[in-house]
Formats: C-alpha cells, sequence, structure tokens
C-alpha cells in the first residue's frame, strides 16, 4: 500500500512545473536564511502549514498575494515577484501557454470569437462556469488555477506601453447563458465597461448578418513589440500558433472584413446595453 501511494506522489511530482519547483525551492532558501519555521512563514502570510509545504515542494502554484507578503517577510529582494508572471503562466493548459507567451509581447491584438466571451474579457465569475464544464472533469484545484491564469492575463488589457485591441463578438455569445442569468447579466455589464477603455474596441457580429468569415472558428492575430506578426486559433483544447506569413496575412484581412461586416462601437454597445438590461 505504500508503495502505491509512493508511485502515486512521484507521478504527482513529475507533472509538477519547473518554474513552480524553482520558486519554491527559493522560498524556502530564504525562509530558512531567515532563520522561520514552516509554520512561522505560514502564519506570517496567511497561509496554513501545509499550504506553505505544498508551494516550497513546487506542487501549488503561488498567488500574487502570497509573493507580495512573503517579498516583504523574507525580504527576497524582489526574486520571487520577478518569477510570479511565469508562475501564473504555467497555471494555464499547456496547449495555450505558447500563445499566451506570446501574448504578453503584443503590441496590438484583434480577434474573433462567434460562440464565447473572449478570456480577456470575461468575468470571474463566467469564466469559473466555463472552466468547470471541463470534460473530462478538473479537481477544484485545477479549477482555481485556470480561473486565476485567466485573470491574470487581463493585465494585458491596463499595462503599459499600451496594446491596442479589437475584438468581435458573436451575438450568439451574449445570449448563451453561462453559469446562470445573474452571471451573464454581470458579464454583459462588465463588456460594457471594459468597452470604455481607450485601447479597447468591441464590435458585435450580429446572429442576422448571415454566413461571415467568422463562422469558419475563432482566430487571434497580434503584433509583438519586434513588430512581427502571428496568428492563433484553437478548437477543442488544441491550440496553433501559426507564423507563416501568408497565412496571418489572410487572417488579419479576414478580420478586417469582419470588422465591416459587425457593428460599430457604438451600436453594440447599444445592444449589449440593451441585453444587460433586459436579462
Amino acid at each position: 500500500m505504500g508503495t502505491s501511494r509512493q508511485k502515486k506522489q512521484r507521478a504527482q511530482d513529475d507533472d509538477r512545473p519547473g518554474v513552480w519547483v524553482a520558486y519554491g525551492k527559493l522560498v524556502k532558501l530564504w525562509r530558512n536564511k531567515s532563520g522561520l519555521t514552516q509554520q512561522e512563514l505560514a502564519e506570517a502570510v496567511g497561509y496554513s502549514c501545509d499550504q506553505l509545504a505544498s508551494i516550497e515542494q513546487g506542487r501549488r502554484p503561488a498567488k500574487s498575494a502570497f509573493t507580495d507578503a512573503a517579498e516583504v517577510r523574507l525580504k527576497a529582494g524582489g526574486t520571487l515577484a520577478v518569477l510570479q508572471d511565469d508562475v501564473d503562466l504555467a497555471k494555464l493548459p499547456l496547449f495555450f501557454q505558447d500563445f499566451a507567451l506570446i501574448e504578453t509581447e503584443a503590441v496590438s491584438r484583434f480577434s474573433s470569437d462567434p460562440m464565447l466571451i473572449p478570456g480577456l474579457l470575461q468575468t470571474e465569475e463566467y469564466a469559473r462556469a466555463l472552466v468547470s464544464e471541463h470534460s473530462p472533469p478538473l479537481s477544484e484545484e485545477v479549477i482555481e488555477q485556470r480561473v486565476e491564469a485567466r485573470l491574470s492575463r487581463q493585465k494585458l488589457l491596463t499595462r503599459t506601453p499600451m496594446v491596442d485591441t479589437s475584438f468581435i463578438i458573436g451575438e450568439l455569445a451574449l445570449t448563451s447563458t453561462v453559469g446562470d442569468a445573474e452571471v451573464m447579466r454581470t458579464q454583459l455589464r462588465h463588456l460594457l465597461k471594459q468597452g470604455t477603455m481607450r485601447n479597447v474596441e468591441i464590435q458585435i457580429m450580429p446572429l442576422n448578418r448571415g454566413f461571415h468569415p467568422g463562422l469558419d472558428g475563432s482566430m487571434v492575430v497580434m503584433e509583438t513589440l519586434e513588430h512581427r506578426r502571428v496568428g492563433y486559433i484553437e478548437s477543442q483544447e488544441v491550440g496553433l500558433v501559426i507564423t507563416n506569413a501568408a497565412t496571418v496575412s489572410a487572417f488579419g484581412l479576414r478580420h478586417g472584413k469582419l470588422r465591416t461586416q459587425a457593428l460599430n462601437v457604438e451600436e453594440s454597445a447599444h445592444l449589449i446595453e440593451d441585453m444587460a438590461g433586459g436579462s
């Protein structure tokens, strides 16, 4: 029986992201240098001893609040904070991590999502409702990690230098209930708020528009700080980063056409407002 448990633990340890392991070793190093026990540090940062042990062993990712508190208590000199973005990135599904890393270097990001609210615009409740319906089911811990990672990505919209973004969202995404009516009402109001940002443009593609290029599936076109253009498509947990210049150019042309076919920004805001009020 003991051997079986040991094998299971080794298998779990083998799945630990390398950055979580490295972060945990740094926490343990700074804790030992500070002369603190796990119990003393756990109490200082508002964690349980088991939670801290999991972080030090690389089995649990640290949240930003933990990192901020640990930096102060351990006088870590920024060595933990500098890893936080990478710790958050490793919470994302493996298929998405390459794209998410490129996304952090974007100067522009244009996307089309015919069926769901895009992750960068999701509320916490909407994101949790979506992730909770994953098939096969995910553990509560993984659900929380993925929601946290999705919300962390949204810093892209408020960072400096500013990222120019365009979101074309299918009307179906506004009418398909994710969670419940209150989750959707809050999500629609959140869209209105996000749409007032200077670098965020939200357009709705109405259902009565008939066939358009966006119905072939969601897509993203980005330009990086180095002015490199990349595309991204995703379906059924398979993601593909596209660097072929001709294909990325075609994505850009399609997105441009979609912007002319969708409602303009003002019309879209009015539609969202009507739906939010009538949900």
